[in-house]
């Protein structure tokens, strides 16, 4: 039996947090492949998109800093259901988008939804710890990666399919699988609960108090950990370049080589197949390497990415290109497993809910800031170009990570027990 089917089999707190994320995540791309449609319909169809990628991403950036400070104030398990249920009401609204045809309508929700996102996606990490053993949490990190990057495959399928149906039950959907994963979160149970574990502090000194002092505590923890200042820096220069992918693959497979739809989809399916084979990779890789060898993968998988990536958008044929468009994100899943399997492990639990959430609020702006530039770059420049550059400029995180690394500014940190109280402030 595999470590993932043992995993489901005998941890009943992740097999129904990973069915949450299999039906809501599947419901995530419905929502994409129709709201993006939607704005495919409108006159000026490429301000629309670029207006939905922008509410996105700044709303992302501003859901971070709250959603961390929440994460770690409150119950993690209730705020994720609160996510939920109003990420599910939020999807519904999108049906009044197909009454009132307003392009600040599609901004608006797109904003209110991303917004809810991090509480719900930084809690999972957060509180991965808290319900899987350590010698399961490698897998669960694994399984949970993964299943993200299937679902976008399958999931974006499954939407351009169910699109057919009409806007609606797209819609519906949406929000039937936020009320699903809500129902699945109510039933996880840990007898310390799903608080944040908290310090002690001694007399003389007062307790943080507000959140935004709480969340200036929180950067100040993630600026005095190297390893998650790394991490951080190296997600944010992948995301710099990454993101134009979105923009690109629609581009290769329409003008470059002029396979229409079907090109489109077969470069997202090598894509997808590469983050799966990745994934299974890092997980190998994670359960063998010392935290030196750990730092060495790291550099020369984010050089594999980016150098395939630049050959990626050089090839002549989609054959070539699929295979190097596989093999870049291959890395990049490889990366990913390894980063956040150290995270889980090292980062203090006080503290998980605003690292995580601080990741993947400048991960995900950046990544849709990278989107718009390479729209815009678009009209100027071939799809040839960009992708070139994109590859560069992701390949400079290996550079910064050796440099830092050889600078001896990447010390091991100790790990983090689960279930064991964090050190007493004196």
């Amino acid at each position: 039996m595999s470590a993932f089917t043992q995993l489901l089999r005998t941890n009943r707190n992740y097999r129904f947090m990973w069915s949450g994320q299999v039906v809501s995540e599947v419901g995530d791309h419905f929502n994409n492949i129709a709201v993006l449609s939607l704005a495919m319909e409108h006159p000026h169809a490429g301000l629309v998109v670029t207006g939905v990628f922008l509410s996105r991403a700044v709303s992302m950036l501003v859901a971070g800093p709250i959603a961390g400070v929440l994460l770690d104030r409150l119950n993690r398990k209730r705020v994720m259901i609160a996510s939920d249920l109003v990420r599910g009401v939020i999807a519904l609204g999108f049906i009044l988008s197909l009454t009132y045809k307003a392009d600040w309508l599609l901004f608006v929700l797109s904003a209110m939804l991303m917004f809810a996102s991090p509480f719900f996606t930084s809690g999972r990490a957060s509180i991965l710890p808290g319900i899987a053993t350590p010698q399961e949490l490698h897998a669960a990190n694994t399984m949970t990666q993964t299943t993200s990057w299937a679902s976008l495959t399958i999931g974006a399928f499954l939407g351009a399919v169910g699109l057919q149906a009409g806007y609606v039950v797209a819609f519906g959907f949406n929000a039937l699988s936020f009320m699903v994963s809500a129902l699945c979160i109510s039933q996880l149970h840990r007898a310390e609960g799903f608080r944040a574990v908290q310090v002690q502090v001694g007399a003389g000194k007062q307790q943080t108090t507000t959140g935004f002092a709480q969340y200036r505590e929180g950067l100040r923890y993630m600026r005095g950990a190297p390893l998650v200042a790394a991490v951080a820096m190296v997600s944010v220069g992948w995301a710099s370049g990454g993101g134009a992918a979105q923009v690109l693959f629609s581009l290769f497979g329409e003008k470059v080589f002029r396979a229409g739809p079907a090109g489109i989809g077969i470069i997202w399916g090598c894509a997808g197949i590469g983050l799966l084979l990745g994934g299974t990779t890092g997980y190998w890789l994670g359960k063998r390497l010392n935290f030196v060898q750990y730092k060495r993968t790291i550099a020369i998988v984010y050089v594999i990415h980016g150098g395939a990536y630049v050959l990626f958008s050089q090839m002549p044929t989609i054959g070539w290109a699929c295979v190097f468009i596989a093999l870049s994100r291959a890395a990049v899943a490889v990366s990913s497993v390894l980063n956040f399997s150290q995270l889980l492990h090292h980062v203090e639990d006080r503290f998980r809910g605003r690292v995580f959430a601080t990741l993947e609020s400048l991960t995900w702006s950046t990544m849709m800031l990278s989107m718009m530039a390479a729209g815009a770059a678009s009209t100027s420049f071939s799809p040839r170009t960009i992708g070139a550059w994109a590859g560069a400029i992701s390949s400079t995180t290996a550079i910064f990570w050796t440099w830092a690394n050889w600078r001896g500014w990447l010390p091991e940190p100790p790990v983090q027990v689960v279930g064991e109280l964090d050190e007493v402030v004196p």
